[in-house]
């Protein structure tokens, strides 16, 4: 018995990646060891009944103690295949201290944790990505991908330290705490695979490190998010995917109605996204970039080919959202629904002017994280309106909403 356990622990350890021991043993006097292991708690079974791959022990294992002896008993291979794996009690004591001290997700790892389970972390550890150049920062609605440019990778000056990448992180949340109509701060974590942290270099994962948290069994991944690394398509957009997709559209739909594009850009900037940390500094920052999307991006000329004056009865130039509000009115749109399609609109212009007008603290407050994620909604439902009204315009009429927007699935979080 002792040496089946000595090769599981031999090959877990020694495999690089933490794989399991491939098990398709014939000889019944192996098997009966095997099934001792199991039923001394010092080895745990994974086969394709777990997980697709077997080598991989995506977390503790889920099933009762008879499904994996019945594993073990039915191996060969006639059978699907399974892997043996050392438990924490069997690793107990046989790991060096020294072993992967410099890596705290890899130690967990070699202790006995799974590949899939998820570590939770404060959101902010994501702000020293998001400014450093260095990095891929692609800012998801669900989760972001983290990787070191390919300069800075094949730089021979550059710290090696750095030349890193995760590409699997994801947002949780508190539930409780999600729902729209509701006042409760929310409180945004990042998470990521313990299998993913484990590759990054020693230095990275020490600086996650400092950020851990650790969760409440109320907080889960966002399930679009965790969806998504289990293989399956996310089953609709997010508010950020949700803006862009509304403003490519009404671009799209300006322009095959009057033959200039009505924006200057449909790009989304590589820090634009949730706020990382609930703080004035932050929020503003977001609301300049919002604005510099709405009514800063509206072009001049696209009014001018919609027939829309530039300056108003005293000769004074007319303003971006004010020409619209014009362009609805020479359509026939009546006044209290143009103010309200409007109004999230000008409420971002007006937020925009008082950090540039005003010295302001850089306080934190918790709430700024739900006011972000209400604005966002309310802008993207004005944009989903004003949409559909260009969509209207005869020349627009074989223009279709894809699949995935005319099924109105839209997650505001």
């Amino acid at each position: 018995m002792a040496d089946l356990l000595e090769e599981v622990v031999k090959h877990y350890l020694g495999s690089g990646d933490f794989n399991g021991y491939f098990f398709h043993e014939d000889l019944e006097d192996v098997r009966r060891t095997a099934v001792g292991l199991l039923d001394d708690g010092l080895i745990e079974v994974v086969g394709e009944a777990d997980y697709p791959n077997p080598h991989i022990r995506p977390w503790p294992t889920r099933r009762p103690i008879e499904q994996q002896r019945d594993d073990i008993i039915n191996s060969g291979a006639e059978n699907g295949a399974i892997c043996l794996y050392p438990t924490a009690k069997a690793l107990d004591g046989r790991l060096d201290a020294a072993l992967h001290s410099d890596e705290p997700y890899r130690r967990r790892l070699a202790e006995g944790r799974g590949t899939l389970e998820l570590a939770y972390f404060r959101f902010d550890v994501l702000e020293s990505y998001r400014n450093d150049p260095r990095f891929h920062f692609d800012f998801g609605d669900f989760g972001v991908r983290i990787s070191v440019s390919d300069d800075v990778y094949l730089d021979e000056d550059e710290d090696p330290d750095d030349k890193t990448s995760i590409y699997h992180v994801g947002f949780a949340y508190n539930e409780t705490s999600i729902k729209r109509d509701s006042s409760e701060p929310i409180t945004r974590y990042v998470c990521s695979f313990l299998g993913d942290l484990s590759k990054l270099t020693p230095a990275h994962q020490q600086r996650w490190r400092t950020y851990e948290v650790t969760a409440k069994p109320e907080v889960n991944p966002h399930p679009v998010w965790f969806a998504a690394q289990m293989g399956h398509w996310p089953d609709g957009l997010g508010p950020f995917a949700r803006f862009f997709f509304e403003l490519e559209a009404w671009n799209e739909l300006h322009t095959q109605a009057f033959e200039v594009p009505l924006l200057k850009t449909v790009d989304r900037p590589r820090e634009f996204g949730w706020v990382l940390r609930p703080s004035q500094h932050e929020y503003d920052s977001f609301i300049h970039q919002l604005d510099k999307l709405l009514s800063e991006n509206l072009q001049h000329k696209a009014f001018d080919a919609a027939g829309v004056p530039r300056k108003d009865k005293n000769d004074q130039p007319i303003g971006s959202l004010n020409r619209l509000d014009r362009l609805l009115a020479k359509h026939n749109i009546p006044e209290d629904a143009r103010q309200g399609v409007l109004k999230p609109l000008r409420e971002v212009r007006t937020a925009r002017q008082k950090p540039a007008h005003t010295v302001r603290s850089n306080v934190t407050n918790r709430n700024f994280i739900r006011d972000q994620a209400e604005l966002m909604a309310l802008v993207v439902e004005s944009l989903m309106l004003l949409r559909s009204f260009w969509q209207n315009h005869p020349k627009n009429a074989g223009w279709q909403e894809p699949d995935y927007v005319a099924a109105d699935r839209y997650y505001w979080l």
